[in-house]
């Protein structure tokens, strides 16, 4: 816990969540009762990696306590990459479908372009097919889907009154899971952007700059309170599962910030877990919603 000169607002991405978890249930009963219909998702998970794991089962969780069906999809970690794409195209020509998500990082073996790019665009919920991802990066084009992990950063900043438009953002990673898009995201709502990577000379300069930290580099507490400027908004996107003998799980989620540190520089903070986790989750709803939308009652 941070100690008790504290000063940063904690931004409750478990409170936010659930208030658009809520207006998503509402839409998704309205949807029914007009139509005798609900959005479905299909959930693809590859392998056996802690941190997809405890993902996936929180989508599934979510789903249904909105009243959006489920559709689980588990593949054993040395499924071929043409038994995956060939689920995928099953699930493209499902009606009852309505939202595809493959569940990121897959194993090295798979092309994970390749099976992107087989996900219907209609059902991208993930956000990640090319041609969204391209209209993403293009000024004045809209992307049928967001990706959920980005749309959720921007979406706890924007309910928390943190003004985005001409403030200096940094993004630490450049994933295309969630560093680069969440870049883009941010161009678009008029912030100034620089990406600090693998490769950038002196980061800790960089992100002493920012008034928006977005934290997606998936190193533990790599981003000391030092590092960050005073007031900054920091979004902590890292779960990182490090040893805990005292857990019965044996393992604790920890973000690529010192969270202890930075409640007592930051202006606003999210917390790992309960941060931007159940966002994501929160986002995949969302969209989920949208493409069923699209489609029922047209």
């Amino acid at each position: 816990m941070a100690s008790s000169d504290q000063t940063a607002k904690i931004i409750d991405g478990k409170a936010i969540a659930q208030t658009i978890r809520s207006e998503i249930a509402e839409e998704v009963r309205d949807l029914s009762e007009k139509h005798g219909k609900v959005p479905g998702l299909a959930v693809v998970i590859v392998g056996a990696r802690k941190d997809s794991q405890t993902y996936v089962t929180m989508k599934r969780k979510a789903c249904a306590e909105v009243g959006i069906k489920s559709f689980d999809v588990d593949l054993p970690e040395d499924v071929s990459e043409a038994d995956l794409i060939t689920k995928v195209h099953l699930l493209n020509s499902d009606p009852d479908v309505h939202g595809i998500l493959v569940q990121l990082p897959l194993p090295k073996h798979i092309n994970e372009e390749n099976v992107l790019s087989a996900i219907s665009i209609d059902k991208d919920v993930d956000g990640f097919h090319p041609l969204n991802i391209g209209k993403l990066a293009m000024k004045g084009r809209e992307p049928l889907f967001l990706p959920c992990t980005p749309k959720g950063c921007l979406e706890l900043l924007v309910r928390s009154g943190i003004k985005i438009k001409g403030q200096r953002a940094v993004v630490v990673g450049r994933s295309n899971i969630v560093g680069l898009p969440v870049s883009l995201l941010l161009l678009k709502a008029d912030a100034t952007v620089t990406t600090v990577h693998s490769h950038t000379r002196d980061p800790e300069a960089i992100i002493r700059e920012a008034d928006i930290v977005i934290a997606a580099a998936g190193q533990a507490c790599m981003i000391k309170g030092d590092w960050i400027k005073p007031g900054a908004a920091v979004i902590d996107v890292g779960t990182n599962a490090v040893s805990d003998p005292s857990r019965k799980s044996g393992y604790r989620l920890v973000g690529d910030v010192d969270y202890a540190e930075a409640c007592k520089v930051a202006g606003f903070v999210t917390p790992v877990p309960g941060g931007v986790g159940p966002m994501t989750v929160a986002m995949l709803l969302r969209n989920t919603l949208d493409g069923a939308k699209r489609v029922i009652g047209q």
